[in-house]
């Protein structure tokens, strides 16, 4: 099997499943519909992707992360996106975003 770095094959970068019954889950997504990261991987850390924090009824904050469309906008943007962030994850202090640090898709490269 070839390295990922060296194969001309990216198909594992992403799918898009449009057979989901939530699709489309998030709203504003103008490249190929990326559900390889459904579930992100980021949700646990610090991310510059657009989040509300939440306390659930145990009293556990958690990042709502609907309104984020940096995972699923574009397979090779996506995939490199995500790749990027967890090169050096940090994890998520439960804090809310500081709103200079929110990015859109067309602000990464």
């Amino acid at each position: 099997m070839e390295p990922k770095n060296t194969t001309a094959n990216t198909a594992y970068m992403g799918f898009t499943n449009s057979a989901c019954p939530f699709m489309p889950c998030h709203q504003g997504v103008e490249r190929e519909f990326n559900c390889l990261f459904c579930y992100c991987p980021l949700s646990a850390y610090e991310c510059p992707g657009p989040y509300k924090v939440l306390v659930d009824r145990n009293g556990i904050t958690r990042k709502d992360c609907s309104a984020c469309t940096l995972p699923h906008n574009g397979y090779k943007r996506s995939w490199n996106f995500i790749q990027r962030w967890l090169e050096k994850p940090r994890r998520w202090d439960g804090s809310e975003q500081d709103p200079s640090r929110i990015k859109d898709a067309d602000s990464l490269p």
